[in-house]
């Protein structure tokens, strides 16, 4: 087998110069305004994809990540075959997702944050038997997946219980079950964690991990909680505009963009503030812990200052927040395309 063919086996997602228009109506202001859209509509394209590229492989797990309206969940449905393209090639696991056919959606699931499969005035165990006949599931594997994942996501104790009835991330966790039964080879996630608390965040983390490292699964996963692709994302794609603007190791980017360390500084008695903001700038104070964020390269000389001349009981240097890393990357401070 040649390289080439090798390569192309393994890759569960080929995108390339992917496009996708939306023409839409623009509302003008006033009753008037409303009549003449009604009656003379005035149309305009949005340009929500922009020839962009990018392969997955088998088994990757991949964040995919950009501010509000960048083109992430409209690049999930055209690969979950929700939308159809305006242009350009696209292949998950050598179907084109458009097409539909049978085979090809046992082999997927689409879970998005903010809506739900999940009968709302019946007991999950309701939805979980229907999606079973759906994806013509046999008996034996459905109740050995049922098992795997009730116990994994611990809710055996919800199955029987209305929906209208659970938190939201019992739902959360439940609506999981429901589109993992048929054991997919191909995860799209949006927004997965959304409105969820910390406890059942990081429970649907545990869990995305374990069923990507057992079942090998291939998992495209947007987020706006970036504990989500620090826990589980080593490959990070980001977009802006419907453009690709960097696509690469969760590490370089952190590294690349990243120019300041936070300082942590315990004091063991009041201290004159102003002098410490003639070495970096106070981020956060609240006695004794002054957090003071300061340019990486100096890091070392503002250390030592602060030791030297401040009475301080403890002192802590930690890397600037991811979320903060982000926030420069949208802003578009300093564009880096990776692969």
């Amino acid at each position: 087998m040649s390289k080439l063919n090798k390569e192309i086996i393994d890759e569960a997602i080929i995108v390339e110069n992917l496009v996708k228009n939306f023409e839409v109506t623009e509302k003008r202001p006033g009753i008037s305004g409303s009549l003449k859209s009604l009656f003379n509509p005035k149309k305009k394209v949005i340009n929500a994809l922009k020839r962009i590229s990018f392969h997955i492989k088998k088994g990757e797990l991949v964040g995919f990540i950009g501010p509000n309206g960048a083109g992430k969940t409209t690049t999930l449905k055209i690969l979950s075959g929700l939308l159809y393209p305006t242009s350009g090639y696209v292949q998950v696991l050598t179907y084109d997702p458009w097409d539909r056919h049978s085979a090809y959606l046992k082999q997927i699931a689409l879970v998005m944050g903010q809506k739900n499969q999940l009968w709302w005035d019946l007991p999950a165990q309701e939805t979980l038997e229907l999606n079973r006949a759906i994806y013509e599931i046999p008996i034996r594997a459905y109740k050995e997946s049922l098992d795997e994942l009730v116990k994994l996501l611990e809710v055996e104790k919800l199955l029987s219980v209305p929906v209208r009835r659970l938190s939201l991330g019992q739902r959360m966790r439940l609506e999981f079950v429901a589109a993992l039964l048929h054991r997919p080879k191909i995860l799209f996630l949006d927004e997965p964690t959304i409105g969820l608390d910390v406890v059942a965040q990081q429970k649907v983390r545990d869990f995305l991990f374990e069923y990507n490292k057992k079942n090998q699964a291939t998992i495209l996963l947007t987020s706006h909680n970036m504990e989500d692709l620090l826990d589980l994302a080593k490959r990070v794609i980001v977009i802006d505009k419907g453009e690709i603007i960097y696509d690469g190791d969760l590490k370089e980017l952190i590294s690349h963009f990243a120019r300041e360390k936070v300082i942590k500084i315990y004091l063991s008695k009041p201290t004159d503030i102003k002098r410490l903001e003639e070495i970096g700038k106070i981020k956060k104070m609240d006695f004794p812990l002054v957090s003071l964020s300061v340019p990486r390269e100096a890091t070392a000389l503002a250390s030592a200052e602060i030791l030297q001349n401040f009475p301080v009981a403890d002192l802590t240097i930690e890397e600037e927040s991811i979320e903060s890393i982000i926030r420069r990357v949208f802003r578009g401070e300093k564009i880096y395309k990776g692969k």
